[in-house]
This record gives C-alpha cells, structure tokens and sequence, in this order.
C-alpha cells in the first residue's frame, strides 16, 4: 500500500519513478495485461508501481485504494478478464475539489506519472488533470495542505494514456484494447445462431454494442457473412427498408437458407431516427414472410478472459507506456499508445481524443462523409469491401467484358485458419466486378493429376453460392498440399500444360512457406512456359508466419488463440499441483514466432526457439531459475509456470527432454510435465482477425491482378512486380517484388525470413517472466546470487 505515515516520501534516485496504473471506464478484456505489464516493466527499469484500484474513485479517496504492487502480485493476470483493479464512475473527479484530493493523494503516495488504460472520457479527464497540475500544486500550498518544499518533487505530472475499450472506438489507432476479444465473443454467437438459423431456413437480427461507432458490428458483418448490416457513421440509404429486402431476397433467390443482419446498438437512419432490431425484424417478417428472430448479445460481448491479439498488444502498449513515462520531458505532450498495422506507436492524445469526438460531431450534423474519413482508413477500406463482397448484382461495379479475367485460386501448404475466408472474400469480389474466380482443388499434384476427371475434375469455376458460409469455415473447402509444381512426380511441364489448357489470365496463391517456393518457380520458369507468363500474388496463410514480405499471415493469430487457450487449461493443472512445471512444444517450423508470440500471451517462464538454439548452459540456468521462484513463492500462491519450446529449437533437446531434466535436477522440490498439442494448434474456426484480414488482403490482391488486364505476356513477364507478396510490415500493407524476397529476403535453409520482426519481442518475454539473462546467476554457490564481474 502506499505510505501513510503523513509524509510525503522523497523522490527516487536519477530518472526513477513512481509510476501509477490505473484503468477507468467500461471494462475490457486485456486490462489486465496492461497492469502487469506496467507493473512488471516498471519494476525491471528500477521504478515503483502503484496499483489506483476502483479508476478516478480511487485517485479521489486515497488511502487503501492506491496500493504499492510487487511482482508476484501480478502473476497470472493474463489470462484473467476484466480487470482486477476495478474500475467505477467517480462524479467527484469532475469538479476541481475532486482533482485536488486526487493530487494530494498522489503527492502523499510518491507518484510523479500516471499511466491511465480507458476510453476516450477517461483520457479526456487524465490530460485535463495534467493541465491543471500546477495550479492544483499552488492550491494545495496556499490551503497549507502541503508545503513549497514538499511539492518541489512534483512540479510536473506526466499521463501516458491506453485506450482499453470493446468499441474500437479511438480514430488514432487501427485496434483498442479489448476489441478483438468481443469481436470474438461477437463471431463465436453468431456461428452458432447461424447453425439454427439455417437448420430452420430462419432471419436472425443480431444486436451488438457501439453507441458511436460501428467497428464491432462492420467487423461481425464481415466476418460471419452477415446479409446486412447497419451502423451509426454511415447509414442506409432513405429507402434502406426496401435495399435491405431486396439484397436478402436476392440471397434467398441464390440458395441462401439462412439470413443474419447486425445491427449496431447505435443505429440510425439518414435522419438521425433510430433503427431497432424489431423494426428490422417486423421488416423482415412482413415483407418478405421470413421466420425472424432476435438476438441482443448485451455484456455477453465485453466478458470473459482475452484473446491472444488482445492479451499481446496489452503486454506491448503497456511496455511501451513504461518507456514513454521515462523518455518523457515537462514538455512532452501527453500520448495515447496506438497499433498501426502491425506497428506499436505514440500519438498526441488530445489530437487522438478531438478527431474521435469529432466523429461524434459530423454524426449529429448528419455528415456522414467526414465521419467515415475521421475514423481509420482501415475502417472506410473494410466498410467498402463489405458493399461489394455482399453485393450479387451491382451493374455499376461490372467491368467491361474485355477488362474480365479468368483468376486461378489455389491452396499449397498446410491448412491455415483464414484460407476459406480469403477464398469467400476473392470469389465475391471476383463475382463483383464480372471476373471469373476458378478453383484449383489438392494444390498442384490435383491440378496436374486430376484436371480431367470425370464427370468432376480438380479446376472448377466457383458461382456465389459456393463459398458462402466458408468465412467461418478452418482449413480449406479445396483442399491443399505440399507438392510443387516444378516437383519431380508432376513436373514444370505439365504444370505449364496445364495453365495453357485452361487459359487462366491471373494467379492468386493462397499459403506459406511452400507456396512461396511454387510462385518463385512459377516465377522462374517464365522464359520457357508462355503459359506462365501471367500476373501472380500469393497472400500469406501458414501458422508458422515465416513467409518472406510480411509480419502476419493468416492462420497465425487463430494458431496463437488455439494454443492461449491450451496453456490456459494446462496451467491450471499446475497450478491445482501447486509446484508444477510444463513445458510445452509448439508448432511453427524452424521460426520462432509462435513460441514467442505464445510466451507474451501467456506469462511464459521461458521461450526456446530455433533462432536462439537451446544450450545445456541456458537450461541450467532456467532451472536455477525455477528453484528460486519456487522458493519465494508464498504458501497461498497456488500458480503453475509454464515453458514454451519450439518444435525445431533443439535437435538435442525435445520438450520431452527438457521436462525429465527439470524434473531430475528439482530434487523433489517441484515437478515438470511435457504437454505436446500439435495439430491442434491450427485451430478450429478461425480466429476473426484472420477472417477479416482474410478478406481485405484476398480483396487487395484480385485488385492488384487487375492492374495487369490489358497487358501482353511478354510485357507482364518483364514487369518485376507482376509476381508478388502482399504482406503487414510496419504499419503499411504493400506488395513486394517475389524476384527482390528471393535473393535478399529469404534464409532458404531454414525457410524463414533473413530479419524477423519479431526477435526484439523475445526481450521483452524474458523480462517480463523474471528471467535472467546468461551469467546472472552465480554458477559457484547456485542459490541465486548475481555473479560478479
């Protein structure tokens, strides 16, 4: 707890600080991470951490509720939802008596920075605090309620704002804290009410939060294939009643036997008078004689433990808070911790806050336009795929017949969550602008072996119908495997036949690491195969996420949910054993990432990865490790530690191995279990990140195959970036030249990228478990003593 003696304590030595975390506002999942991140962070960096439980209530009242937090009391936060700390409307906040007591309070405690996790109404009361800071200072001395000299220490407050919120509802940032996980909540429902809804031809009108903003219900839409959808930043058009029958009917008239529409709790006409769900649903019942039921989702959506996206950018945006307290100057502005793609970033928070009430603004003077472009333009570009993958006949979007192509589709890898949903989203936009989307079923060995079976062979044109549903579908509807097309059981010869036979005018390459291989070949063999000579992309899917040209391929992050759910029941089995170890093997190929991406998830103790190695040296080490943590542990903390090593980290060491050491060398004082959940990490349905992402990548990569209509093959076969890689790097989506990846890019040996984005994360894993680095610990006395230099 933070001191109570009446004085006030002296400030720590250098740039140290005494940090406070607060989280304020609606809950959200990944809270949690935030406040062992900060704690953990803070700690490591030789500062103080200060728990403010129950939000601005807490800063205001003082005493018990601004606590003093050690390690271990964080310990497990992770996986837990909510947020542990509390969070509560504080009405005395809003008046300056309020501010004051809350300046004391922090005085009294030692606090000189605050690092708030909330929504915008409590960023927006954390910089006006900051602002007011001096004069609360002056105040507090002229009502003697402190001294000049006791003041001196605390002339300058600095606030570092999280934006923590189911919403997404922050424009400055692409994902707020806590999204994803409802998102998930969302998609999980409606998969469901779907399996009804079509066992019994029904209409379901699904309810979802957003009073403002319409993220949660455009990303559901999206992502379960939803008929119709309704959002408060760009409603329907006047007559929307009749578009939305006819788009439904028009669905039914395709085979459709389901109809789902969202709708944002938020929703309204063009007018501002709002649209219910049982308007919606008389609509549906009356016009077009549907058996419509509704569905409100409510705090369903906000409840439960985090994600894998959340719990990661919780861990990371609160690392990165802790660093933007100890950089920051009096002159600082005060920032708000964003994603940008794939990228963690700082923003002026007061910029941040003003364009997202702004949204808010151009909503009341029914300026629907500047809403739209004052959210991220991630939202504008998702909102538009979603008009077009669900429209059936929209003459407008109709190329000319000569600018149509016939687009190959096909699968090479393992299965990775997300390969449907790209499929579902290319075959739509296809459809959309009068290009014909052709399957290729079982990768290359079926487009060689089987093209001529009868009465069905493996290249078959996909119609609407097809597809639909697959969104929410794992693996892949066409099959895929490991076979190349330059193989020597096919060959590039026939491979090439076979394009020619089929006149394909584009290829879009769905897969990992393999079909990266088959599009270089493919690449390769252009000066001898004219067949060959056409535009290709292949969009990353593989669990592994090792493909050159990107940070993210889809499948990783349903991987990542599939594996944070596994260690979460394991580590209840250890922790239910009070000393218990497991260390777990991950999948992922000769890269790292999924192991270490899992270990920031999770809490890991420590993270073995084939880019690293594993050394008999580093395994003493952890074990000595896990010695000391045991030993310090207090007779009530009853939490399991967990290991992650991945599949091809040693050839010496397996995770078998590892945990008869651990074993061996406890001597009886704790234990150690290996837990292998192999294919079960690609997961079941997948993850709505992946289905999203799935959709705008496949949908930016049909658009980068039109570029090309019009072009002869020689001068397609000329053009460096007629074969490419769509990939996340940074905070850009880019496509990157397949002839550049392959010399530059590319560790073939161990197929992986040469620079892995990921590897400074390890760090952060290893110091946020405690883990000490090589030589920290003392090989002579072996009781966790620092060793001298």
């Amino acid at each position: 707890m933070a001191p109570t003696n009446g004085t006030v304590p002296p400030p720590l030595a250098g740039k140290k600080r005494r940090i406070g975390v607060m989280t304020s506002g609606g809950d959200a999942p990944g809270m949690n991470g935030v406040v062992r991140a900060v704690v953990r962070m803070s700690i490591a960096k030789g500062c103080e951490a200060y728990g403010i439980y129950e939000g601005y209530e807490g800063l205001v009242q003082g005493g018990e509720l601004i606590k003093r937090m050690e390690w271990g009391d964080v310990r497990n936060w992770l996986s837990i939802g909510g947020t542990l700390i509390g969070t509560a409307r504080c009405k005395a906040f809003y008046e300056r008596p309020g501010r004051l007591k809350a300046a004391k309070n922090m005085i009294m405690s030692g606090i000189d920075a605050l690092i708030i996790c909330g929504g915008d109404g409590s960023l927006t009361g954390a910089d006006k605090f900051r602002a007011e800071w001096p004069g609360l200072l002056r105040e507090l001395v002229e009502n003697k309620e402190l001294t000049s000299e006791e003041i001196a220490p605390f002339k300058h407050l600095n606030i570092v704002g999280l934006v923590g919120s189911i919403d997404n509802d922050l424009s400055a940032t692409d994902a707020t804290i806590g999204c994803y996980s409802s998102l998930d909540r969302i998609c999980e429902s409606v998969d469901k009410v779907d399996a009804t809804a079509k066992s019994h031809q029904r209409a379901f009108v699904i309810e979802v939060m957003g009073r403002h903003c319409g993220w949660l219900a455009l990303m559901s839409a999206l992502s379960t294939g939803a008929d119709y959808v309704f959002i408060p930043e760009n409603p329907p058009a006047t007559d929307w009643e009749t578009q939305m029958c006819n788009v439904i009917s028009e669905h039914r008239k395709l085979g459709k036997r389901r109809s789902i529409v969202i709708v944002a709790e938020g929703a309204h006409d063009r007018d501002l008078h709002k649209i219910s769900p049982t308007r919606v649903k008389d609509l549906l019942t009356d016009r077009l004689g549907l058996d419509t039921r509704i569905t409100t989702l409510g705090h369903l959506q906000r409840g439960g433990t985090a994600c894998a996206y959340d719990r990661m950018l919780s861990t990371l945006q609160g690392v990165e808070a802790v660093q933007a307290v100890l950089e920051a100057t009096a002159e600082t502005p005060t920032p708000v911790i964003c994603i940008i793609e794939n990228q963690i970033v700082r923003k002026p928070l007061v910029e941040a806050i003003r364009a997202t009430q702004a949204v808010a603004i151009a909503i009341e003077a029914k300026d629907f336009n500047r809403a739209m472009q004052l959210r991220d333009a991630e939202f504008a570009e998702y909102h538009n795929i979603y008009m077009t993958t669900t429209a059936t006949a929209s003459p407008n979007l109709m190329l000319p017949k000569e600018k149509r192509m016939r687009i190959a589709i096909i699968n090479v890898g393992a299965p990775a969550g997300g390969m449907n949903a790209a499929m579902q989203g290319a075959v739509s936009y296809c459809l959309a602008r009068g290009h014909t989307p052709v399957a290729i079923h079982n990768g290359f060995s079926g487009f060689v072996r089987h093209h001529s079976d009868k009465p069905l062979g493996s290249v078959r044109e996909l119609t609407w119908l097809d597809t639909e549903g697959w969104v929410s579908q794992g693996g892949t509807e066409i099959g895929t495997n490991r076979t190349l097309p330059n193989d020597s059981d096919i060959t590039m010869v026939k491979t090439a036949e076979c394009f020619a036979l089929f006149n394909f005018n584009a290829l879009f390459v769905i897969g990992g690491f393999e079909a990266f291989t088959a599009v270089s070949q493919l690449r390769k063999a252009r000066p001898e195969y004219p067949s060959l000579r056409i535009p290709m992309v292949l969009l990353p899917a593989t669990v592994s996420n090792n493909v050159p040209g990107t940070e993210y391929s889809l499948g990783s992050d349903t991987c990542l949910n599939a594996l944070v759910t596994f260690c979460d029941s394991i580590r209840q089995s250890a922790s239910s054993s009070r000393r218990r170890v497991f260390v777990v093997e991950t999948q992922g190929g000769r890269s790292g990432y999924i192991a270490t991406m899992a270990g920031l998830d999770i809490g890991a103790v420590a993270v073995y990865t084939p880019e690293e190695g594993i050394t008999i040296k580093m395994l003493a080490q952890d074990i000595e490790h896990l010695r000391k943590s045991f030993a310090q542990d207090r007779g009530e903390d009853r939490s399991g530690r967990l290991i992650l090593c991945s599949e091809h980290a040693s050839d010496a060491y397996d995770a078998q191995k590892i945990a008869n050491m651990i074993r061996e060398e406890a001597k009886g004082r704790f234990d150690s279990r290996h837990a292998v959940p192999g294919h079960w990490q690609q997961g079941n349905a997948p993850s709505p990140m992946d289905r999203v992402r799935a959709i705008r990548l496949a949908t930016k990569c049909v658009q980068y195959l039109e570029e090309y209509v019009g072009m002869t093959p020689d001068a397609i076969a000329d053009d460096r970036k007629s074969a490419a890689v769509i990939g996340i790097r940074g905070v850009s989506v880019i496509f990157s030249e397949m002839e550049r990846l392959e010399k530059e890019e590319t560790n073939w040996k161990d197929r992986r990228p040469k620079n892995e984005f990921w590897l400074g994360l390890k760090k952060i894993v290893d110091t946020l478990s405690g883990r000490p680095q090589i030589g920290e610990y003392c090989a002579v006395c072996g009781d966790g003593c620092k060793k001298k230099n």
